[in-house]
């Protein structure tokens, strides 16, 4: 006799009821066990069934499950072909073999063959997808970093599977910085899923406020499948992204000119000193440019080589170098070429350009012809972002350098007695001389002054251009631009020119090209010239009015 008849029926009743609800229970939890669902890694076929396997495990919630998401989307999962099971593999004994282990506890399995095992690949839309789950398992973390790189690639990889989660991490979130992110990756994965009409339209306006390309393609990506009533949204919506995008780049070009118009500056400031006092058309003065990029490159040599950690402090010790090398080489050329050539422009010109071939030819010879590598400090190393502005800290402290510089001639000129000298020659020579001033002492410290100037500009263009033997021929023909706009021998001009200059490049280049803009400045120069001959800010005096 069986147990079955042995019941009364009632009982019977309930015995099969609960047999079966056990029976029917166990595919889900199968389905819920994270060691079943990595192993079905190993019978999934293509990336869609691996795909799902993958928000499977994501929905388990369990981090143990994250060293194997890692490693799948590492490369470093593979299958067992005898048995099917899974492992995280690293690096054998030999080339043939890997050390297996157990994907959710790490501890060793032993060693196999390759041949013995299959890699389960994946793609890059299976990283984006693997690294969503992997965010959606560390959304609760209580490291705040850890959470907003978790919604940071949530926004980048938006899924209508991971909406619940991020609406359950919304209600816990307390940080700003967080809760926006994730607000913003909710109004994707909104638009992209099955949600009512009203929330994609908050939606719309969610990804409006994110701003940038990135938005634009959102909003047209998920435009075909949107209902006809929100296809009007979604256009206002692209006009106010684009033109807030359209002010932007305005802003940006501003910035670009200035940090351009800062470079200019620097390489023009002491060829306006020199020609303004002294009247020589200087075309070696690049290669005082030149060489104050290399006096940092062998300053950031010797600190490498002997003392390490000084060289977040290199460019601050390279600066006097630079200043005396420059300063010492021009009142070299001043004393030993120019001043027999006073007064002979012609001759002045051609004599200071076989000077600039013979130092870019030492440099060469000395250096070799290749570029030569100067690091950038930490501190002038990276970017940040301010509205929608991308500004690098390198740009940013050569513009402040600039300044420094300029205001620090300003001062010179005006506040010593050296400065009052330097104003007088260049205004009136022969009285200047006849009131007891040395007027070529003051033309060869002048130029030593000039030089030293430039050395300055190489030690900052030494972070932002290549320094190779050619780095001055770049900046010499847009350093006289920039003199003759804005004035011979007057700082004020020449700080004007440049970053008038600086701008008005930059604007110009993305409609006519670089090439084309530079010609198009200096037609503008020209025909600026021809009404003001003096340029922007002429000095008066008698030498100079005669």
């Amino acid at each position: 006799m069986s147990i079955f008849s042995r019941m009364p029926g009632f009982s019977h009743f309930l015995f099969l009821l609960f047999v079966t609800l056990i029976c029917a229970s166990l595919p889900a939890r199968a389905a819920d066990d994270p060691r079943a669902l990595i192993n079905q890694f190993a019978t999934a076929s293509g990336f869609d069934a691996i795909d799902k396997n993958v928000q499977a495990l994501a929905a388990t919630g369990d981090p143990a499950i994250v060293p194997a998401l890692k490693a799948l989307s590492d490369g470093d999962l593979y299958a067992r072909k005898d048995d099917g099971a899974v492992f995280i593999t690293s690096k054998g004994s030999s080339s043939r073999d890997l050390m297996l282990a157990d994907p959710l506890t790490g501890e060793p399995a032993g060693e196999a063959s390759k041949r013995d095992l299959e890699k389960i690949k994946v793609n890059n839309s299976l990283r984006r997808s693997i690294d969503a789950a992997l965010a959606g398992l560390t959304l609760m973390s209580p490291d705040p970093s850890v959470r907003l790189s978790a919604a940071q690639s949530m926004l980048k990889a938006p899924s209508e599977d991971n909406l619940a989660l991020i609406e359950q991490a919304l209600a816990k979130e307390d940080n700003k910085d967080i809760i926006a992110t994730l607000k913003q990756a909710e109004a994707i994965a909104i638009l992209n899923s099955s949600r009512s009409d009203a929330e994609k339209s908050k939606a719309i306006g969610e990804v409006a406020s994110i701003g940038g390309r990135d938005a634009i393609s959102v909003l047209l990506a998920a435009r075909p499948s949107l209902d006809e009533s929100l296809q009007a949204e979604v256009d206002a919506a692209q006009s106010r992204i684009e033109k807030k995008l359209a002010f932007w780049d305005a802003l940006q070009n501003v910035w670009y000119g200035l940090s351009l118009g800062s470079v200019l500056l620097l390489a023009a400031i002491g060829l306006a000193i020199t020609f303004g006092v002294m009247g020589v058309i200087n075309m070696a003065h690049g290669e005082m440019v030149m060489l104050g990029a290399y006096s940092t490159y062998m300053v950031q040599e010797v600190i490498r080589n002997h003392f390490p950690g000084l060289f977040d402090w290199s460019l601050a010790i390279a600066l006097p170098v630079a200043f005396i090398i420059t300063g010492v080489v021009g009142l070299i050329i001043e004393r030993g070429v120019i001043r027999f050539l006073y007064g002979r422009p012609l001759e002045t010109l051609l004599a200071t350009w076989g000077v600039s071939l013979i130092l870019q030819q030492g440099v060469r010879t000395i250096f070799g012809p290749t570029n030569r590598e100067v690091g950038n400090p930490s501190w002038m190393s990276g970017s940040f972002d301010l509205g929608g502005l991308v500004i690098t800290w390198s740009r940013l402290w050569i513009i402040l350098f600039s300044l420094a510089v300029f205001f620090g001639l300003l001062v010179l000129m005006k506040r010593s007695a050296f400065g009052l000298q330097m104003r007088a020659v260049t205004q009136n020579r022969r009285m200047a001389g006849s009131m007891g001033i040395r007027t070529a002492w003051v033309d060869a410290f002048t130029f030593a002054l000039g030089s030293g100037v430039a050395g300055l500009a190489g030690v900052a263009l030494s972070q932002i251009d290549n320094v190779s033997p050619n780095l001055g021929q770049s900046y010499i023909i847009d350093s006289f631009m920039v003199v003759v706009f804005g004035g011979v021998g007057n700082l004020w001009g020449t700080f004007v020119g440049a970053f008038s200059l600086g701008i008005l490049n930059k604007f110009l280049e993305p409609y006519a090209g670089a090439v084309l803009g530079k010609i198009l400045v200096l037609v503008l120069i020209i025909l600026f010239i021809q009404k003001r001959p003096r340029g922007l800010f002429a000095l008066k005096g008698r030498a100079i009015e005669a």
